[in-house]
């Protein structure tokens, strides 16, 4: 990375009433000063806003407004500068054209973020933080962007990764002795200080799969046997008219998806063809991917008729989905129909069967009836781990040197208690302090930068 000051629209690119030009670097406010006719720019203080024009020699190109950030209180510590001008895509080009032609030049993708993390700013989880935070799209994920963009996963790690470096200290002091055969770090805290180190990695590791779901939506799979009332039900869900409803078995034969915000988390619910043995080929391949839609699925609702579905095929069908590594709610449909007297041995014949579901819930997708208690279900199913201030983790490459460094952290303890020599042991805790260090950014290369700063908006 070069130090020229850098340039990019800051704004969404199209029509809109203002867009933001940004500047960074240590001629930002130099050059919007050449072309920027108002106050003397070079002169003013940090965070103040100016009026004025923006200028190609004595031609006026628009009516701005001007914010200096004086380094090193700035987004990336550098001079930073915002114009705010009129919304033209044709105005914000003739200024970035501008400014490119007095010196500074076109940022790449993600350069701003960038230039925040390598001036210390930010770390590298924080600034990956900062693109979920612009992709965020429930109040879900945006909070655990927000988390993060404030250092709670990082702090973490950081001391984690601190109370190992210790060790590590002691065992390398060690080898300078090598010919002496002394012992500064004691093994056995050294393993109390790995299972204790361990006890905060299990956690973090399995919190992926919740952060997964809430950062990219809960595929939730609506499955069950044909006229179980599966179109209806998704329909209901969204409350509109979105799926085909019809009286007539095997009507739904592909998967139809949409997505709904319940309590902050998207849920992205997939109506799928029903259940069953058909010689119709158009319908089986419906069931096919049914059944691998239920596989990839994080949450499901497996739909019955109550007035169709005797309570010993119900059990039946609950063994074939526990198969499948069944995650959801059992919901038995169409209770407008039936009474409630019906109900009674659905309960009965799974507790006695061994196979009780916590999830059994009835409804009416007709009318309505439980639809918001069904609701409330899902969203508790989909959040059952998530505690009010725990560090949850989002991102795959977190996730991945998570594992690595519990691995390392078990070579560790493996060496040690196969009375391996210090150097062997000293390398498999610098694997588990590389690893750590790599979600933080303390351990990092060029082409880990260039893979996470791609996948940025020019600008941020």
């Amino acid at each position: 990375m070069d130090n020229k000051t850098i340039v990019a629209l800051a704004t969404p690119q199209g029509v809109g009433a203002i867009g933001v030009i940004r500047l960074s670097g240590s001629e930002a406010i130099q050059i919007t000063a050449k072309v920027f006719k108002g106050k003397n720019l070079e002169k003013q203080k940090s965070h103040t806003v100016h009026y004025g024009h923006v200028v190609d020699a004595e031609k006026v190109i628009d009516e701005v407004m001007v914010a200096l950030f004086r380094a090193p209180k700035s987004f990336t510590t550098e001079d930073v500068v915002e114009i705010s001008c009129h919304g033209s895509p044709f105005i914000a080009e003739q200024i970035i054209q501008l400014l490119i032609q007095n010196g500074a030049r076109s940022a790449k993708p993600g350069e701003f973020t960038l230039r925040a993390f390598i001036n210390g700013r930010i770390d590298l989880s924080q600034a990956e933080a900062v693109a979920d935070l612009i992709a965020s799209d429930s109040a879900a994920s945006l909070d655990l962007a927000l988390k993060q963009m404030r250092g709670g996963f990082s702090n973490d790690i950081k001391i984690l990764r601190t109370e190992l470096v210790n060790f590590a200290s002691l065992i390398e002091l060690e080898l300078d002795f090598g010919e002496e055969d002394v012992e500064f770090a004691d093994r056995k805290k050294l393993i109390e200080l790995i299972d204790a180190i361990q006890s905060k990695l299990k956690p973090l590791i399995e919190s992926f799969k919740l952060g997964n779901v809430i950062k990219n939506g809960v595929n939730t799979v609506i499955a069950g046997k044909p006229n179980a009332g599966k179109s209806t039900l998704l329909n209901a869900l969204l409350n509109e008219e979105r799926a085909i409803v019809s009286e007539i078995p095997g009507t739904t034969r592909d998967t139809i998806e949409e997505v709904l915000n319940i309590n902050g988390i998207q849920f992205r619910f997939i109506d799928t063809a029903g259940i069953r043995t058909t010689e119709d080929v158009i319908e089986k391949l419906g069931v096919a991917k049914t059944m691998e839609k239920l596989k990839q699925s994080s949450v499901y609702i497996y739909l019955f008729d109550v007035n169709s579905t005797t309570p010993e095929e119900l059990v039946k069908e609950i063994h074939e989905l526990k198969l499948l590594g069944f995650n959801g709610i059992i919901v038995g449909n169409k209770i407008d129909k039936a009474s409630w007297k019906a109900t009674a041995p659905f309960y009965k014949v799974i507790e006695e069967s061994g196979k009780n579901f916590p999830h059994l819930l009835f409804i009416s997708s007709q009318t309505q009836y439980n639809i918001p208690l069904l609701k409330e279900k899902l969203f508790q199913l989909a959040t059952s781990n998530l505690q009010p201030d725990s560090t949850v983790v989002t991102n795959a490459r977190h996730y991945e040197a998570l594992l690595k460094a519990n691995e390392a952290l078990n070579e560790v303890k493996v060496g040690i208690e196969n009375q391996n020599t210090g150097d062997l042991v000293a390398l498999d805790i610098k694997r588990g302090l590389e690893y750590l260090g790599q979600i933080s950014g303390e351990v990092t290369n060029d082409e880990i930068l260039g893979n996470i700063f791609s996948k940025f908006c020019i600008g941020k």
